[in-house]
């Protein structure tokens, strides 16, 4: 599978350097020459790593993209369960059964080679990538190369990307959301700027106005730092449009970044996606804003949307071939047939668009009383970044820079709204909620804290 337009463009902000496509086929070519079976690759946001994940998809080599900053007992564990032949981006001595191949022949990474045949592959594998972040036992999310061509070119049709268009990296490359807003850029000839330091730095709207980025996309999170921040579209000339997904984003913030990119002749874009989607299932059209708020959007082309017994079922050819636990399930073909349970509950209003009401998993208990956690995090949405937790039958709350005064009262209010007594709640502040790579909440740090 080739993503790569003859035009398209990958530069470095902080070098200058520009991805060569020689690179690419150089990478494609080093995969052939290996014994089959899966790529594990680590995945910084640098040029190196993009030529060997583009080459790996160019060489049919089926690649699973890492974080980087994965601990040694993770990466190990992972390397076991699924049994790998390489693992790119790798540095120090390999685990048993691996022999290393120089860096001077990896572009300043090792490659760890397995000695042994590794676990065989379904020849419709593609993509491989993780269900959470950098913690605990993930399982990889099964994607076919048709699946991943067919999400670049709905997102790039859906948002309107031509070759144009100028976006930088604002998440990490072995997420999503991050990949694919590299993979709908480079099918359209347009350029990718990676950029490392992130939107709370100067470095990085220094780097937006001198590559003339039209585009940003964003998860929840960095919409509440961009409000703190007093973002102001209209101090960017070229930026046009910004998209939002992984997570849903309150209403209000919503409407105000709608509002400013009105202001300054943009769009916003609201989405709904997730990795076992390949990336995005919904878009939210920027004229239906208004009269829509609070809305997921309409189905990309080619998708479908319903829902049974409240959880929103997603219908499209994005859709995963399955998860994998063990090397034993990376051979295994289609498990679902283009049908995701998305374990998200909603509805579909008069029109068709998604309205997003919860998890199924993200249900809590306060003396018995059975308590949707999305429902408190969005009913506490006015005091800022808040995340809900449970744990021994009662509900914990962070609240983001609440001192103690501000945490009782937050106490006495969520009590009141749930009718319930003060006992089964605990409210506190945290100096900043803690984060994955994804920007999303870290929920498994903020439980092993209780």
């Amino acid at each position: 599978m080739n993503l790569l337009h003859p035009d398209a463009r990958v530069l470095d902000a902080a070098t200058g350097a520009t991805l060569d496509h020689a690179q690419v086929d150089a990478a494609a070519a080093d995969f052939a020459r290996h014994a089959p079976g899966v790529a594990f690759a680590l995945t910084p946001t640098e040029l190196p790593a993009v030529a060997r994940y583009l080459g790996a998809l160019r060489a049919g080599r089926p690649v699973a993209l890492l974080d980087p900053e994965l601990t040694a007992p993770v990466l190990h564990d992972l390397i076991a369960r699924f049994a790998p032949a390489l693992v790119t981006g790798v540095t120090g001595a390999p685990p048993d059964g691996y022999r290393a191949e120089p860096a001077a022949h990896r572009a300043g990474a090792d490659t760890w080679v397995r000695q042994a045949p590794a676990a065989p592959v379904h020849p419709d594998l593609a993509l491989l990538l993780t269900t959470s972040g950098s913690t605990g036992n993930p399982k990889l999310v099964r994607l076919s190369a048709a699946a991943v061509r067919a999400n670049a070119e709905a997102i790039a049709a859906s948002l309107g990307i031509t070759g144009a268009e100028t976006a930088p990296t604002t998440l990490p490359l072995f997420y999503t959301y991050g990949l694919s807003v590299l993979h709908s850029h480079l099918l359209r000839g347009a350029t990718v700027v990676l950029e490392r330091s992130g939107m709370l730095h100067r470095d990085f709207w220094a780097a937006v106005d001198t590559h003339r980025v039209t585009s940003l996309a964003a998860v929840p999170y960095q919409y509440e730092m961009l409000r703190r921040l007093r973002f102001d579209p209209a101090r960017y000339p070229h930026l046009r449009t910004l998209t939002q997904a992984g997570g849903r984003l309150r209403t209000e913030l919503v409407a105000d970044f709608g509002d400013r990119m009105a202001a300054a002749g943009g769009w916003l874009f609201v989405m709904y996606g997730q990795t076992e989607a390949t990336a995005r299932m919904t878009v939210l059209p920027p004229d239906r804003l208004a009269d829509k708020l609070g809305s997921a959007g309409l189905p990309i082309p080619g998708g479908a949307l319903a829902t049974r017994d409240g959880e929103v079922v997603y219908t499209g050819p994005n859709v995963m071939m399955g998860y994998a636990e063990t090397a034993r399930d990376l051979a295994r073909g289609d498990d679902l047939g283009g049908v995701l349970r998305t374990g998200d509950l909603g509805h579909l209003d008069d029109d068709g668009f998604l309205f997003l009401t919860g998890r199924l998993k993200r249900i809590g208990k306060v003396f018995g009383v059975r308590v949707n956690l999305d429902d408190v995090e969005r009913g506490l949405a006015t005091h800022g970044a808040v995340a809900a937790v449970a744990g021994d039958d009662r509900i914990h709350v962070f609240v983001e820079g609440a001192d103690a005064e501000h945490a009782r009262a937050v106490r006495g209010e969520l009590a009141g709204w749930l009718d319930t007594h003060f006992s089964g709640l605990d409210v506190r502040g945290v100096d900043a909620l803690p984060l994955l790579p994804t920007g999303k909440i870290d929920y498994r740090r903020l439980e092993a804290s209780l």
